[in-house]
């Protein structure tokens, strides 16, 4: 059972972007879809299959078509800043999305082109944006292993690719079963600049078509259906210089790209992108297997930060702890670690996931938290990433102190507005350090504590709707912190409650 502290804490106004976070270097400089010392909170909204009816066992934390992230956007909107959506290319009958057809049709297995409107209509009202996965790397067929449905993307284009635009070295040309199988070489595209997916065809981005064809999609997502930015999906498939440009034209608010690799390999690919883009950081996931197995070292491996912190890349680092691939869904892509054949609600899972959500979302880079996760610990998750938003840890946050044993780990992170100490493991220390207040604890097996240090206080209590510091009672409510002052209600940022 989760224990909620009452505490006295102060709210305080936003310190100035810089002053705290880790040194700007001129080795690193921002680019289109990377905002600078970001406090963005992500929701991963779906996972493997989520599309489907809830009776199905691939669906059991919550359907997540259109429609029923439409009930759910106000929860949404009170925790996080943006949403990666699933595939939204159709057309109906592509199942997940990562093969679609017809890129301009929007009506999905997720549901209508109408719904998804409403929805992302319904996000931004509640300042939330909203992440297309993108699928440039390969697409589906129309008839065929090599044609392909025509594109109508408005003013920005009508494009119609055809086996020219088929990377060469696709097995399309090498299967005897396939329409194209030995294609003379003037009839296919060139090689592949990346690995090869075989469950659809690979597409030569070094074609300028191909590559007017991905800016067109890019550019109609966002001014079209009003995306704001993009996942890209299976970035080791294609060069990343294509991605940078594909980014330049678009200019999308974020862009992450999904580099399922090694350090090295993720770090070449931000150079080939000129850094225009962060990644999954998976690892910095990979280490989190410490907190399943015990292992607390593995989370500060060798007394040295790990993932993409490790090499002072935390801005470009998109932290999380499973994802629709690495989710168990009964096959050889999910990992197993936190799911446990899909059963979270047992005290040893429930217990890993917490501890993993507490070190995942008090340290640096942008935090994406997982559907089923969200779905299954809404209070206890939603209490940290008030926490976090709280204190103003951001993507670029300096961690001023970090240790970590066989049986404990704990940081000392600093945000815009304040300082946080995260402790995870069983035997974590548990005394309060002078300066700071207990601001939440994950009882029993949760084995989670998070103390906080707020700075810039004395300031005057209210302006107008806002209260910048505060002496009240803090509360969850509806799965969200709020703290109460003399009969008013206020959110963790500080704005008035009706």
């Amino acid at each position: 059972m989760k224990k909620v502290i009452l505490l006295v804490i102060s709210l305080c106004v936003l310190a100035n972007a810089g002053v705290f976070g880790a040194p700007k270097t001129s080795e690193y400089p921002y680019k289109a879809g990377v905002p600078a010392e970001c406090e963005d909170v992500m929701l991963q909204a779906f996972y493997w299959d989520s599309y489907k009816n809830q009776s199905s066992t691939d669906s059991k934390f919550g359907r997540t078509r259109w429609i029923d992230l439409l009930k759910d956007t106000a929860a949404i909107n009170a925790n996080f800043d943006v949403v990666w959506f699933p595939p939204s290319a159709g057309p109906t009958g592509c199942g997940v999305g990562y093969s679609a057809k017809q890129y301009s049709n929007q009506e999905s297995d997720w549901g209508t082109k109408t719904a998804l409107t409403n929805l992302i209509n319904a996000l931004h009202k509640g300042n939330t944006k909203v992440l297309a996965d993108v699928v440039l790397n390969h697409r589906g067929n129309l008839t065929n292993w090599c044609n392909f449905f025509t594109d109508y993307f408005g003013s920005y284009g009508t494009f119609t690719l055809t086996q020219q635009h088929i990377c060469r070295n696709d097995e399309c040309f090498t299967d005897a079963k396939s329409s194209c199988y030995g294609a003379s070489t003037s009839e296919r595209g060139a090689n592949d600049t990346g690995d090869n997916f075989d469950g659809a065809r690979d597409l030569d981005h070094t074609n300028e078509y191909v590559q007017n064809w991905s800016k067109a999609y890019t550019q109609w997502l966002l001014g079209t259906m009003k995306y704001d930015g993009f996942r890209y999906d299976m970035t080791l498939g294609f060069h990343g210089q294509y991605l940078k440009m594909y980014n330049e034209a678009a200019q999308p608010y974020m862009s992450v790209s999904e580099l399922w690799s090694s350090i090295d390999r993720q770090k070449q690919h931000l150079q080939e992108c000129e850094y225009n883009t962060m990644v999954f950081d998976f690892q910095a996931k990979y280490s989190m297997r410490g907190i399943v197995d015990g292992s607390y070292g593995k989370l500060n491996a060798n007394k040295t930060f790990v993932g993409l912190r490790k090499e002072g890349l935390s801005r470009y680092s998109v932290t999380f702890i499973d994802n629709h691939d690495t989710f168990d869904r009964g096959s050889a892509y999910g990992d197993n670690q936190y799911t446990k054949t899909t059963d979270l609600t047992t005290a040893t899972n429930k217990d890993v996931v917490l501890q993993a959500s507490a070190y995942m979302l008090m340290l640096p880079g942008v935090p994406c938290v997982f559907y089923p996760h969200w779905a299954s610990y809404k209070n206890e998750i939603n209490e940290l990433i008030a926490v976090r938003k709280r204190v103003g840890i951001h993507s670029e946050s300096a961690v001023l102190e970090e240790a970590s044993g066989q049986y404990q780990y704990s940081a000392t992170v600093q945000g815009h507005r304040g300082k946080a100490i995260v402790r995870v493991g069983k035997y974590r220390s548990t005394s309060v350090p002078e300066g700071y207040v207990l601001a939440v604890e994950g009882g029993e097996r949760g084995q989670y504590t998070v103390y906080v240090k707020m700075e810039n206080e004395g300031i005057e209590d209210v302006q107008g709707d806002k209260v910048q510091s505060t002496r009240g009672v803090k509360f969850i409510e509806n799965g969200k912190l709020y703290i109460r002052v003399d009969g008013q209600v206020f959110d963790m940022l500080g704005n008035k409650i009706e």
